[in-house]
């Protein structure tokens, strides 16, 4: 039997190989491009990216991170390696490591001994027990703003990052921001037409897409669909004392009372001017009837505008119904649970009446 023999590219192969692997970059490159420019969905994204990053620089530990634009922190979103589980949701001070150094400063840095580096913080080995030697880190920036940061860790075959892994990174990081960016500016287009701009709630224009939806649903899953229709008592007394501005800002403080008192699964619209509406899917008209008179409980031991001085209290009148109880449309939901409430409006104020 032959002697097995270790086949040692020819200096005449090397050039052929160094094709192969340029074509295979450029290869990778145009579908990273098609796949992030054909998608204004941030999930999508982010898929998009997870693949490509793992085909063409294969880190044993790899994480995307966002920022938040009120703290500036930055948040990991995607991890990929060893314990990834423990790292998705954590949170980094702005800042903080070489990730947060990055993302500050907008600039790429490779880190090829995190042991001499001290921008380094340790804070995530020590909640996932892994050993970082060597870091790529590029920051995701389109226009001057940084959406985020790529970090790499650890080379699979044990060696440093090298400078052309920093510029095929750079290079996707690229990529990466200008999608994010477009994506994020869609998804804020879309929120415009869908929230109130004073109170930052939904709007009627969501409202009667958002009902018509949860009636089909109620009616295919047999379930109930309740809504309260609420409005604020001598709320013309506010701007006549006090001014429009401070109606204003009472409303936003009523809006952010109901919100805090609603479940996430609730929605809270502002229907106009001072009224609200809150869909309530899956509740019984029963339920719904204890959340109104909690609600109108909160309101009237509320003392608003504080911050101005004035110290501003105020009751509120409630209507509730059902679906399918009280009502068989979309449209009949509304009008049911605005005539409960106008009859409260209309005799006493401070109350809560079922349709």
């Amino acid at each position: 039997m032959g002697k097995a023999v270790l086949y040692r590219p020819e200096p005449s192969d090397m050039p052929e190989l160094e094709s192969e692997r340029l074509l295979q970059k450029l290869s990778t490159f145009s579908e990273l491009g098609k796949a992030l420019t054909s998608s204004l969905n941030v999930d999508e994204i982010l898929n998009v990216v997870v693949e490509k990053v793992q085909a063409l620089l294969e880190p044993k530990n790899w994480s995307l991170l966002l920022i938040d634009p009120e703290t500036e922190g930055l948040t990991f979103k995607v991890v990929v390696g060893e314990d990834a589980g423990k790292l998705v949701g954590t949170k980094l001070a702005s800042g903080e490591g070489i990730a947060g150094w990055v993302a500050k400063e907008q600039k790429p840095l490779l880190v090829p001994d995190v042991s001499k580096d001290s921008r380094f913080s340790p804070k995530v080995d020590r909640l996932t027990k892994f050993n970082t030697h060597s870091v790529v880190c590029v920051p995701l920036v389109a226009r001057g703003h940084c959406h985020g940061v790529i970090e790499l860790i650890n080379n699979i075959n044990e060696s440093s990052f090298s400078e052309e892994d920093l510029l095929l990174l750079t290079t996707m990081g690229d990529y990466t921001a200008i999608a994010l960016e477009n994506a994020v500016f869609i998804q804020k287009v879309e929120e415009l037409t869908i929230t109130d701009d004073l109170t930052g709630l939904y709007n009627s224009r969501f409202l009667q897409g958002r009902v018509d939806y949860e009636v089909k649903r109620a009616k295919r899953f047999d379930y109930d669909l309740s809504m309260i229709f609420l409005d604020l008592d001598l709320f013309k007394n506010v701007n006549d004392i006090h001014g429009h501005l401070m109606g204003s800002k009472l409303l936003k403080e009523v809006a952010e009372l109901l919100i805090h008192k609603t479940r996430n699964t609730d929605m809270v619209c502002r229907y106009g001017g001072d009224e609200f509406i809150i869909l309530m899917p899956e509740t019984s008209k029963k339920n719904a009837l204890y959340v109104a008179n909690k609600l109108r409980n909160a309101v009237k031991k509320q003392e608003f505008l504080v911050d101005e001085g004035i110290k501003y209290r105020l009751t509120s009148s409630f209507g509730v119904a059902s679906f399918p109880v009280d009502a068989k449309s979309k449209d009949e939901l509304i009008q049911m649970a605005d005539k409960a409430m106008y009859r409260i409006k209309n005799r006493d104020r401070d109350g809560v009446a079922e349709a």
